[in-house]
């Protein structure tokens, strides 16, 4: 089979798992010769699908930024998704669990970007310089792919297993804050679960989107200003059961909620 028409037949499964509420088989037990470069062939394939729908893209997302994550995977780099607004939900609204599959959540810093960014040769320094604040968020995780038994191909082609985000209201100066030392404590209906700090994200989540910005160049793309940039978690993703409510609680940057419905998918 051609690569492009083997990337169209992945794609329209991921499509078709995400719209019914299935997850799929995995692609790399079916597909082993797919390398990272297929993955995102595949990805962009439904992000331009959901742009053509009427989705606006308002950002991306890097995951695998931390070193056990790493590992587990066998890579030596992150990976990216993209973000489109059909995606955002409120501090504190509810999420209607119907309407994913296997949802995980992570606490994760939010940066807004305040002006374009795009490598070669961007630095930390340089991207704290184009980030204008940073929110308190929860992500919500999900995965088409059965099980969440994935490789790092399976994910990247599932848009980085993106699901949802839900961002705070309150915007902090990414200068007033030492995002290496900003910590988190996360909960669930209102037992504490983790603890993490920002250094846990490649040593400075600021490092996240120097790195992504970097990448997004070498394809020939970037970031703009307005865009909204997720680093990576710094602490292991939990999974949601219905009825949960979660909260993440940062120092300096202020707390965010999300709520989850009483009913799951069928």
């Amino acid at each position: 089979m051609q690569p492009a028409v083997l990337h169209r037949d992945l794609a329209e499964e991921l499509w078709e798992a995400d719209r019914a509420a299935r997850p799929i088989p995995p692609l790399t037990d079916r597909h082993p010769e797919l390398d990272v470069d297929d993955a995102y062939a595949i990805q962009t394939i439904n992000v331009d699908r959901r742009i053509a729908s009427g989705a606006r893209v308002v950002g991306r997302k890097v995951g695998l930024t931390s070193r056990p994550m790493q590992q587990l995977l066998g890579v030596h780099e992150p990976d990216f998704g993209v973000l489109t607004e059909d995606m955002i939900v409120e501090d504190g609204d509810l999420v209607d669990l119907a309407r994913l599959l296997q949802p995980r959540v992570e606490a994760e810093m939010a940066f807004v970007m305040g002006r374009d960014l795009a490598g070669p040769g961007v630095t930390t320094a340089a991207a704290l310089a184009a980030i204008e604040g940073v929110l308190p968020a929860l992500e919500i995780v999900d995965s088409r792919v059965a099980d969440w038994k994935i490789k790092l191909v399976d994910t990247v082609a599932d848009n980085a297993s993106s699901g949802r985000l839900v961002v705070g209201g309150r915007m902090t100066p990414v200068a007033n804050v030492d995002l290496r030392l900003v910590g988190v404590v996360v909960s669930r209906n209102g037992e504490l679960l983790h603890t993490g700090a920002g250094a846990a994200v490649l040593g400075n989540p600021a490092r996240c989107v120097a790195w992504l910005a970097n990448k997004l160049g070498s394809l020939g793309a970037g970031l703009r200003a307005g865009d909204i940039v997720l680093p990576g978690s710094p602490h292991a993703m939990v999974a949601v059961a219905p009825g949960d409510v979660f909260r993440a609680e940062f120092a300096h940057l202020g707390a965010v909620t999300v709520r989850f419905s009483k009913e799951a998918a069928a």
